[in-house]
């Protein structure tokens, strides 16, 4: 079985900054839905999955706020155009009959893991769709990502597999998060080593491998 896995705040979030504002004739803004929706059918046509999900993220604080409480602190709200068009799209993705899921306490990126987990133990084929490089982690077994970036109303995919992954970043995928360790990420507020930026955590991750090797050789 192929299983396509859509990390719907992603996909919708960079639909609605890449393409010109649109609404329909009730003045609800469309823009959003619409090149998410463009997204969507062009991946299913290319990709020919047995099974789509489209993950979302919730309102409610995650485990992730809980253990780390400025955890996003820094980023801004949904604005009110690209808010009102998300209960809008998830009415349309029921209505085409697509499995949505999400749950309080977790991301998106949680469920798409543990889908990404679940299918490789049972054997099947995985894509991950997402703007998000963080997903790069998952790359391994039976699972692909699919970049997806939007500009100017022009949709572009980089599809990762494990040789693309090593072929760009030099170490296995799972590794993505000592990198991230290593040089933090400004997105969702959260600090690396202090004079350690991105050249240098790469670097380091071609020298050693891996944080518990770093840690090994600190001197």
């Amino acid at each position: 079985m192929k299983i396509m896995v859509i990390d719907g705040n992603s996909i919708l979030n960079r639909a609605f900054y890449g393409i010109r504002q649109l609404s329909n004739h009730e003045g609800l803004p469309t823009n959003g839905i619409y090149g998410f929706l463009s997204t969507l059918f062009k991946l299913q046509e290319d990709e020919k999955p047995d099974r789509t999900v489209v993950c979302f993220d919730v309102r409610e604080k995650t485990f992730r706020h809980q253990k780390f409480e400025s955890y996003k602190a820094t980023r801004k709200g949904m604005p009110d155009e690209l808010a009102a068009q998300l209960p809008v799209l998830k009415e349309v993705l029921d209505a085409m009959g697509l499995t949505r899921a999400e749950q309080p306490g977790f991301e998106a990126d949680d469920l798409i893991g543990t889908i990404s987990r679940l299918a490789d133990e049972n054997g099947d084929d995985c894509v991950i769709v997402t703007g998000d490089k963080d997903s790069l982690q998952l790359v391994g077994g039976g699972t692909v990502v699919s970049l997806v970036s939007t500009r100017m109303g022009q949709t572009t995919y980089e599809r990762y597999d494990t040789a693309k992954f090593h072929e760009k970043y030099g170490f296995d995928p799972i590794r993505l998060i000592d990198l991230k360790a290593l040089m933090g990420d400004s997105s969702d507020n959260i600090s690396g080593v202090p004079g350690v930026g991105e050249k240098t955590a790469m670097q380091l991750m071609h020298d050693f491998g891996s944080l518990e090797a770093i840690y090994a050789h600190l001197d």
